[in-house]
């Protein structure tokens, strides 16, 4: 018997055209489950696999459990002349950003900058896809989105916080959008899940176990503990700003405002997400894109050899050419899924 190779190559229509197959199966909608496999298929595109096919088990997980409407139509609101606002009906995330999109960008180019709320909004994955479109439109778009309760508060003794990412995407005139996507905990909460599932200790300034006390185990983390915010108190006043950003101005719940105590396999926060967009011809410095270029040369000239976004465009390219790497046995439970 032939084993499956630790690696194949798939390409990227085929993968994406099967995870869509598995989110509708499962029970989503054709829509829903469209924009879903996009998301998830150009995470694992790009070499970001905590975000990519590792996220589909807690998909279905969710989905099965109730928890969250993977059929629900989001209701944009036209809230200002700068403002949209999204209830996104305890949906995902992804196709309430689909159906404000086109108004939010309108917004922006009318008024120079716009923002976008979206509330009751289920968000599972990375959130660079939800902004580099917005800079290959040569715009600057900035998001915040909660999560739940996983990480201590600087000084604090229980878990308050999300991971709280903050993602970011600029034009540039001579190569692709600077983009960055980042979490305020030390570490994203899928590299934790990632870590224990291939048994891997992690480094020290982590994470804490059960009783407070500081641990490297990745288990020991997600069974009882928490994370701790990067940099200290500057990491968790961040994570504190996008509490307040994705939460409290939304009207979403906060990381420690839900349970799904009555829904076993839950997995997505139910909280919220805000969107700044900025159009940077509106404004003095109408050569943005250039400036950016000359800031990137700048910073080459530092001794800066790698600019944010970079590995993800070069793991994107190969997959242009070679398809999207997968774990063989990863790609033949997906098919398994599919059905």
């Amino acid at each position: 018997m032939q084993n499956i190779p630790t690696t194949v190559r798939v390409p990227m229509a085929e993968l994406t055209a099967l995870l869509a197959r598995i989110f509708q199966r499962h029970g989503t909608s054709a829509e829903v489950a469209a924009i879903l496999a996009d998301n998830v298929a150009r995470a694992q595109r790009d070499g970001s696999h905590s975000h990519g096919v590792f996220r589909i088990p807690g998909y279905l997980s969710t989905l099965a459990s109730g928890w969250v409407d993977g059929k629900a139509v989001p209701v944009v609101s036209d809230s200002a002349p700068g403002y949209v606002s999204v209830d996104a009906r305890n949906g995902f995330a992804q196709p309430a950003l689909a159906a404000a999109r086109e108004a939010l960008v309108a917004k922006a180019r009318r008024n120079g900058i716009a923002l976008l709320a979206i509330h009751d909004s289920h968000h599972f994955a990375a959130l660079w896809p939800d902004v580099e479109p917005f800079a290959r439109e040569g715009l600057v778009a900035l998001t915040f989105v909660n999560s739940m309760a996983c990480v201590v508060p600087h000084g604090g003794r229980q878990a308050l916080f999300g991971t709280n990412p903050i993602a970011f995407a600029a034009p540039r005139s001579g190569g692709d959008p600077l983009v960055f996507d980042l979490a305020t905990s030390a570490i994203a909460h899928g590299d934790v899940q990632i870590a224990a599932r291939e048994g891997r200790r992690l480094p020290p300034g982590h994470g804490v176990d059960g009783t407070g006390a500081p641990t490297e185990d990745p288990n020991a983390i997600l069974n009882g503990g928490a994370l701790l915010p990067f940099g200290g108190h500057k990491g968790s006043a961040l994570s504190m700003m996008v509490e307040l950003l994705a939460a409290a101005l939304t009207g979403g719940n906060f990381s420690f405002g839900f349970t799904w105590a009555n829904h076993p396999g839950a997995q997505t926060p139910r909280t919220g997400q805000l969107f700044i967009v900025i159009d940077p011809s509106r404004g003095p410095g109408s050569d943005f894109a250039q400036r950016a270029e000359e800031l990137v040369g700048a910073m080459h000239d530092a001794g800066q050899p790698r600019m944010p976004g970079d590995r993800r465009y070069r793991q994107r390219k190969e997959a242009e050419s070679q398809g999207v790497a997968i774990d063989g046995d990863q790609l033949a439970r997906l098919r398994e899924l599919a059905g």
